[in-house]
């Protein structure tokens, strides 16, 4: 699998810091720190804050290399970090991962805090995901602190975290989709005017939000243009531990209890029998243990059940869906079960991920993160044919540039799922058919196994992509 591109010397994502930025050669993943940045990196890995982070697991740990720096003339060192298994972005996390985030962020700038540092960033990039664990991974986010000084990341940390979290908490949970507009962080203000009103009456809210938007206007209407940061007077360590308490207890007390989901029953809603199920995981693990990938992406995964028998067997697993409820619980369940080779993210197969920020490098799309081993696509085809209109032809090609093997389920008209959706629509697809799945797909995949699930009218195939 492809994890990250390279755009000239450095990774698309990472250009933007001064202090250093990542790159790759021959398939190694490595950072540069440069000259800028020496007091800073020397200060982090003498005080023994970087082996107290990496110990708990809060930091991604790296070697000091040999290795020639991509840009020698500005170069202090080339570190050689552990290498993520799969790049995810905040607006493809649920509720509870943007939480869980925010929290490490918060846990990571007390322990700082500790050791005389603090980190000058908050960006919800810096935080990746290990199966359920977050993980830190911008080495280079580190300065020491100075006693009287605000903390710098303040306003970012509200913008990546508590702003869009109260959002999905008091809105939608779907508008964390606005940090696909707003690549900076969800600014106080719009934020500030999206909420009920009785989110004013949240003392720790009405501080971090609304005050913080209603000063952000203040100096908006008194400059002209929006400040990069915003300036505070200078307070005790006392006053900044209070800060970071509040800011804790502000995004532990933001819930959200999955509800109304139109997918999370789902299991319980189709033609499948408890027996049927049951043979259909069967005949599923059958294939993936046939196809023996080493990574998985489960389109359509609704709750997991399925992901997690490639993921009980070590395989990196990805399990995208589009309902944030759905994705939710398969978090907790996750958490719950420490599983780190699941990782469950909100994806519409429609619109997925696009490639983002500055000359469109900083954000990968979902097809420059792959292809993986192997794609599970199971009870998703006649949503994308009939639900959404897509040629099975399309489709065919769309899978064959995200996976090198495909499981998946053909689900025919005379199926109660398929009849549910042409209920409110005229019948304007007399091509999707069996016969004309079959031939659509086999001009980029070869059949390795055809099976139909006892007692049902499904179909699952287990394909090779031609050439592979």
């Amino acid at each position: 699998m492809q994890l990250l591109r390279v755009s000239h010397t450095g990774v698309g994502g990472s250009f933007r810091d001064p202090s250093g930025f990542v790159f790759t050669r021959d398939g190694t993943l490595y950072r540069q720190v440069n000259e800028v940045y020496r007091t800073h990196y020397d200060a982090l890995m003498q005080s023994g804050l970087y082996d107290a982070l990496v110990q708990a697991r809060l930091l991604v740990p790296h070697e000091e290399c040999d290795e020639r720096a991509a840009t020698g003339d500005v170069a202090y060192k080339v570190l050689r970090p552990e290498r993520i298994p799969f790049i995810s972005y905040p607006y493809e996390w649920c509720f509870g991962q943007l939480k869980a985030a925010a929290l490490l962020t918060l846990e990571i700038e007390r322990i700082a805090r500790s050791f005389g540092m603090s980190l000058k960033d908050a960006s919800a990039y810096n935080v990746q995901f290990r199966g359920s664990a977050p993980v830190f991974i911008d080495t280079l986010s580190f300065q020491p602190h100075r006693d009287g000084e605000p903390w710098v990341a303040y306003r970012q940390f509200c913008q990546f975290f508590v702003a869009p979290l109260a959002l999905m908490r008091f809105c939608d949970a779907r508008l964390n989709q606005l940090l696909r507009v707003f690549i900076d962080g969800v600014p106080v203000e719009v934020a500030s005017g999206m909420l009920p009103w009785r989110t004013r009456l949240n003392t720790r809210l009405g501080v971090h939000l609304h005050l913080h938007a209603t000063a952000q206007r203040s100096l908006v209407s008194s400059a002209g243009t929006a400040p990069h940061r915003t300036k505070a007077p200078r307070v005790g360590s006392a006053a900044q531990a209070g800060l970071i308490d509040s800011l804790r207890e502000t995004v532990r007390n933001l819930e959200w209890e999955p509800q109304g989901t139109i997918w999370a029953d789902y299991y319980f809603n189709t033609n499948y029998s408890d027996e049927a199920l049951a043979e259909k995981g069967r005949v599923v693990q059958r294939l993936i243990d046939r196809a023996q990938p080493s990574t998985m992406w489960d389109l359509g995964a609704n709750t997991g059940r399925f992901s997690r028998l490639a993921s009980a067997r070590g395989i990196q697993t990805l399990a995208f869906d589009v309902d944030p409820a759905a994705v939710e619980l398969n978090y907790r369940e996750s958490v719950r079960t420490d599983d780190r080779h699941l990782l469950p993210l909100v994806l519409d197969l429609n619109n997925p991920s696009s490639a983002m920020g500055w000359a469109g490098e900083e954000r990968m799309s979902l097809q420059a993160r792959g292809p993986a081993d192997a794609v599970l696509a199971l009870a998703l085809i006649h949503h994308l044919a009939i639900g959404n209109n897509v040629p099975l032809t399309r489709i065919a090609s769309w899978l064959s540039d995200l996976g090198k093997a495909l499981i998946i389920e053909f689900v025919p008209k005379s199926d109660s799922q398929v009849q549910r959706l042409l209920a409110s629509r005229e019948d304007v697809f007399p091509t999707y058919t069996k016969e004309m799945f079959e031939r659509a797909f086999a001009k980029h995949f070869d059949t390795l196994d055809v099976t139909t699930i006892a007692g049902t009218e499904r179909t699952i195939y287990l394909l090779q992509r031609k050439g592979s």
